[in-house]
């Protein structure tokens, strides 16, 4: 099978590694890519925004299968236009991927098919919004509507937090995505990622994971697009588990439909799990980044033939073994990040892959010869144990062995999980 895979991201790189080790891959192509893709795939230097340069990519080549990574492209309708051209697509429609694309969209969906989730309110202008947030109090929960990097959501504690979000959103800071606004209650619990994947009428539910958004020790300073993650999660219980795919997947799946738009690809749904049970705090319509990377050390299962099912409607004819050991992950990031950070710096050396261990490339390039850092999350540290305490040790074993002077990270990730062990 020639398969095309679209991104260069972290997420991309881990599905890349997985899906090279398939026996069905006759030949792996990633676009744009990144160093760490090039040790998988051929690059090729391919404009994703061209739908048109991508479908005649696929034609010249004979593709047999496209792998789309990032939410963009899915937003940005990549999967009908190659679908409309003959191609398996493993991801959502344009229409689908307003799940992601608009978080008033999948609001209004839950609304409508009785998800769980927390209260809330559209606005398209701040006097509005800030109305209704005096008048509900803090803490209260801010979103941009639109596509943010995943830096477009405020969780307001106090009143003024919640005000300043309002203003940054409709003053520009997260460009088109801030045009609508909406506010919703804040969620008290733990929260949690649940991925599975859909065909548009079978589910197949795949793993739990927790990330840790913000940049500081202790879930300290500002969110950013994660700073790492680990699988599986303990609050997910197989009880939990069963409800989330029944009072939240499952609805979704056949609303989708019902309304038009069924849903092909992975539902990576947010959750806050309260003393009521699980609800939804938002959707992502691709893997995470950097869950995809602890789910990939996890997944036991030739991953090709189970994301094909997902594109193809036979997701019903496949399953998925898991290892039962946890995995974590680590991300390096460039020193200033998620605010603004130096380019192009030098990484002299990174660690060779071992068992259960490997550094994925997230935001890297080749200049010169040299490998660099391009991106604010560079690099994840990725290992697996029997225990997330050991998965933990062997990741921060490889952090240690990468010689990057600009680089940082969290050195507390999975911490929730360890003290659980601990107890």
């Amino acid at each position: 099978m020639k398969v095309l895979l679209i991104g260069s991201g972290g997420r991309e790189h881990a599905l890349a590694w997985k899906i090279a080790q398939s026996p069905l891959l006759s030949k792996l192509y990633g676009a744009p890519g990144n160093p760490g893709i090039g040790e998988e795939a051929e690059l090729v230097s391919l404009d994703t925004e061209d739908h048109a340069a991508v479908v005649q990519f696929c034609k010249d080549k004979a593709i047999d299968f496209v792998v789309v990574g990032p939410e963009a492209p899915l937003v940005a309708g990549i999967a009908d236009r190659l679908r409309e051209a003959g191609f398996a697509v493993f991801g959502p429609s344009a229409a689908a991927a307003q799940l992601e694309g608009s978080k008033g969209f999948t609001k209004d969906v839950c609304a409508r098919f009785n998800i769980p989730t927390g209260a809330y309110q559209r606005f398209n202008n701040a006097p509005k919004a800030k109305a209704y947030v005096r008048e509900q109090g803090a803490p209260i929960v801010i979103k941009a509507d639109g596509l943010a990097a995943g830096k477009g959501v405020t969780v307001a504690m106090k009143l003024d937090e919640a005000l300043a979000a309002i203003d940054d959103c409709f003053e520009g800071a997260f460009g088109a995505a801030g045009a609508e606004v909406v506010v919703e209650a804040f969620l008290d619990g733990e929260e949690a990622s649940f991925f599975c994947l859909s065909d548009g009428k079978s589910l197949l539910p795949l793993a739990t994971a927790q990330d840790h958004k913000r940049v500081g020790d202790g879930d300290t300073g500002p969110n950013t697009g994660g700073m790492g993650a680990y699988s599986p999660a303990p609050v997910m219980t197989p009880e939990m588990v069963e409800r989330t795919m029944k009072e939240i997947i499952e609805p979704t799946m056949r609303g989708m439909a019902e309304m038009g738009h069924p849903f092909q690809g992975v539902f990576f749904a947010g959750l806050m799990i309260t003393a009521k049970g699980p609800e939804l705090i938002e959707y992502n319509v691709r893997f995470g980044d950097p869950e995809c990377q602890v789910l990939m050390m996890r997944l036991k299962s030739d991953l090709l033939p189970i994301l094909y099912a997902s594109a193809t409607g036979t997701l019903d004819q496949v399953s998925a073994e898991w290892s039962e050991d946890p995995a974590l992950t680590v991300v390096l990031a460039s020193k200033g990040y998620p605010s603004a950070y130096e380019k192009a710096t030098p990484i002299v050396a990174l660690p060779a892959a071992g068992d259960g261990a490997k550094v994925f490339h997230a935001g890297t390039t080749i200049k010169d010869g040299q490998l660099v850092a391009t991106g604010g999350r560079v690099l994840n540290a990725t290992a697996r144990g029997a225990t997330v305490g050991q998965a933990q040790a062997s990741a921060y074993t490889l952090v240690d062995a990468v010689e990057w002077e600009n680089g940082f990270c969290r050195r507390d990730i999975g911490w929730q999980a360890i003290a659980r062990e601990k107890s």
